[in-house]
């Protein structure tokens, strides 16, 4: 069994965020709340090539917050955690705090 994937091009494996069921101040929260639908990025592949055979590097860096799109990615298992593979241009975006 593998231990860890290193994606391939410029593909992106993340692990989506868990929203809390729980606000700050301890009142549940109902499941028809509207989610963000945010990932950390895991690994980042080396990036794609140009006509030239040039290496164009992937703008992700591991750590990362990303917003993905609501439909799409290739699950993985691994160890029994649930991960998600995207190509970089399918990510809508960077999150920042």
């Amino acid at each position: 069994m593998a231990k860890r994937l290193i994606p391939s091009l410029n593909r992106v494996l993340v692990e989506k965020l868990l929203q809390p069921k729980k606000s700050a101040g301890g009142i549940l929260l109902p499941e028809t709340t509207k989610q963000l639908n945010a990932a950390k990025v895991i690994a980042v592949g080396p990036g794609d090539r140009d006509r030239d055979g040039k290496l164009i590097p992937v703008s992700l860096n591991e750590g990362d917050t990303v917003l993905l799109p609501e439909y799409g990615g290739t699950e993985v298992k691994l160890a029994e955690k649930e991960y998600l593979l995207f190509r970089e241009h399918d990510i809508l975006g960077k999150l920042e705090e």
